[in-house]
């Protein structure tokens, strides 16, 4: 048996199916497949998946009540499969106890990265603690601070949830999605707009002049990521394919009261 994490989709679209299975089998993941809700929990049962894509409609169960009854059993993570537009289904499924949703078409990148993060925070590894340090940039998660070049570098309370994040998962790509609904709660889960300013402001503030994306990259379409590798070139533009996210000085949007003093 491998050991990569095994997961489970459910769709009543062979098409649907096959590219999740092509998508995920090629960034390493075990596949197994359900044409229905019920071959889902059948099969779930079987196999005890890692994770569980479910299309919120499926023909003999849903993916709702398909989610409702893998719950019952045990505590596995799952991602909602939705049609655009669906948003009444989305907001239930989340309501409910979805760890995430992709809506159809999805590239599958996006699909590929949204699995890794749904499956590394339901793993229990907790953002990593101590000092993280590249160039003249210490941010120390334990004691909640941030220097640069030695000197305290003054964070608003949103600012440093936002680090925070970015640094417990340094090198690694953290979503747009779960960046926003850590930050600021799951009803602004697609206000990208809000977290390119903040960005803009924390890479302002790291050290990154107007245009540079500096230490946080931007993965286009899917989120940003802490770069800490220390024989990296000097921060400076993103690369191509990657493009930076808007450096605005205008005021952020109003959000909400996670905003507060300095940390």
């Amino acid at each position: 048996m491998g050991t990569q994490p095994l997961v489970l989709v459910a769709d009543d679209e062979p098409r649907i199916t096959k590219l999740v299975s092509i998508a995920l089998s090629e960034e390493g993941f075990r596949v197994i497949t359900a044409s229905g809700g019920a071959e889902a929990l059948a099969k779930a049962e079987e196999v005890r998946p890692d994770i569980v894509l479910l299309d919120i409609v499926m023909p003999d169960l849903d993916g709702i009540e398909v989610m409702r009854q893998l719950r019952e059993r045990r505590p596995v993570p799952v991602i909602l499969l939705t049609a655009k537009g669906s948003t009444s289904d989305k907001a239930k499924g989340l309501d409910l106890g979805a760890d995430d949703y992709i809506a159809k078409p999805f590239h599958p990148d996006e699909l590929a990265a949204r699995v890794r993060a749904v499956i590394r925070r339901s793993s229990g590894a907790a953002p990593g603690a101590g000092v993280i340090a590249v160039d003249d940039i210490e941010i120390d998660l334990e004691r909640r601070m941030v220097t640069r070049g030695g000197e305290l570098v003054q964070l608003s309370r949103t600012e440093w949830l936002l680090l925070q994040h970015l640094a417990g998962n340094a090198g690694k790509v953290v979503l747009h999605t779960e960046l926003l609904t850590k930050v600021w709660g799951p009803e602004y889960r697609d206000d990208l707009q809000y977290l390119r300013v903040w960005v803009s402001r924390i890479r302002r503030k790291l050290g990154a002049k107007p245009g540079e994306a500096g230490r946080i990259r931007t993965f286009q379409g899917i989120g940003y990521l802490l770069d800490i590798e220390t024989n990296a070139s000097p921060p400076g533009p993103a690369p191509a394919g990657h493009v930076a996210a808007l450096d605005v000085e205008e005021e952020a949007p109003k959000a909400p009261a996670t905003e507060g003093a300095a940390v």
